[in-house]
């Protein structure tokens, strides 16, 4: 009897670890991709568009009230979220929105609209595995959290700068907000204290910001210099700082492949795409020509595959990543300012 007990014992041991470990292995939502769409923000053109996946061909699309900007997409892949940032730019936006659309992917329409007011300017969208929603709205140095289920703020999370993009850890338990040049550090988010808990220090400002899928690291670009600096998220310091070859400023974004092995950065200012080894960053990394204003990155399902959305010229690059070149260029909408396969 105390044999059989013990198996049994042992057994659901075994069940738990591997539950444990199943949840934890849940893929960052932040990261995503598919095959079932791609999606692309024509923030230019004032439309959302859809590609199929495997042409690289556009199905259709969808006119939305205001120029849309960045894109986050649920962890269940049937809902998108694409912020109405305003009529304009970062420091020179003079009327800004104050919603979000709210996409049914596999319908291809809009399901609905997030007011999030008092607060202005939404724009850099997160999600985390909780099914929870998160805007850093610059105008009003927040960063909200959202339950897009109800459509309701839960928070309204002071950042002490005008943070224009975060990076929500994957299990949603901090973000990392980037204050551009209005603040010289990166703002570090409790979300289950829901407060601001610390800075990383960012002598020359940030630009992008990006988590690793496993939430381990931040990769935050220096807004002058062209390099990046790696956060380790247990302690919020910087523990690496990686030279970016070829640029003359610092890239515009960073984005990691979902399986954490690759790691991209697109330049605006100078037409370029760095690809690293995400496990090595000091490897050797490629350099590529790409088109006019790199903005957004967006990484296949078979990990053979990067796009890149050239905002000022109304193309994507093709990055063939086993090769690491640039294999075609398609036109696409206006300008494009991110993408993702879903």
């Amino acid at each position: 009897m105390n044999s059989m007990r013990n198996k049994t014992c042992a057994v659901l041991i075994v069940l738990a670890v591997a539950a444990v470990s199943v949840i934890s292995a849940a893929p960052d939502p932040n990261n995503p991709t598919g095959t079932s769409g791609l999606i692309m923000i024509d923030k230019r053109g004032g439309y959302v568009r859809f590609f199929d996946p495997s042409t690289l061909k556009e199905i259709s699309s969808l006119r939305t009230e205001a120029p849309p900007h960045e894109l986050a997409i649920s962890a269940d892949h049937k809902t998108a979220y694409v912020p109405l940032y305003g009529d304009g730019v970062y420091g020179n936006n003079p009327n800004p929105g104050h919603k979000i659309v709210v996409i049914d992917l596999p319908a291809r329409k809009i399901s609905g609209t997030i007011d999030v007011s008092p607060y202005l300017a939404p724009h850099g969208l997160q999600v985390d595995n909780n099914g929870l929603l998160y805007a850093s709205c610059d105008t009003s140095r927040k960063l909200l959290v959202i339950d897009p289920k109800s459509g309701k703020i839960q928070a309204a999370i002071d950042t002490e700068g005008t943070g224009h993009w975060s990076a929500v850890l994957p299990d949603g338990s901090k973000a990392y907000v980037a204050n551009k040049d209005d603040r010289t550090f990166v703002s570090v988010i409790d979300l289950k204290a829901r407060k601001m808990v610390g800075r990383v220090p960012m002598p020359k400002g940030t630009q992008g910001i990006t988590a690793s899928p496993d939430g381990k690291r931040v990769i935050a670009i220096d807004f002058i210099d062209p390099k990046f600096y790696v956060v380790d998220t247990t302690s919020d310091k910087i523990i690496d700082t990686v030279a970016v070859e070829k640029n003359t400023i610092g890239p515009f974004r960073a984005r990691y492949s979902p399986d954490g092995g690759t790691l991209i950065t697109v330049n605006h200012m100078n037409a370029l795409a760095n690809v690293f080894d995400a496990r090595n960053l000091h490897a050797p990394q490629k350099t590529l020509t790409v088109g006019q204003q790199a903005f957004g990155i967006a990484y296949s399902a078979d990990g053979k595959t990067a796009l890149v959305s050239n905002h000022g010229d109304g193309t994507i690059s093709v990055i063939d990543l086993t090769k690491n070149q640039v294999s075609k260029t398609f036109t696409a909408g206006t300008g494009i300012e991110t993408l993702a396969y879903y």
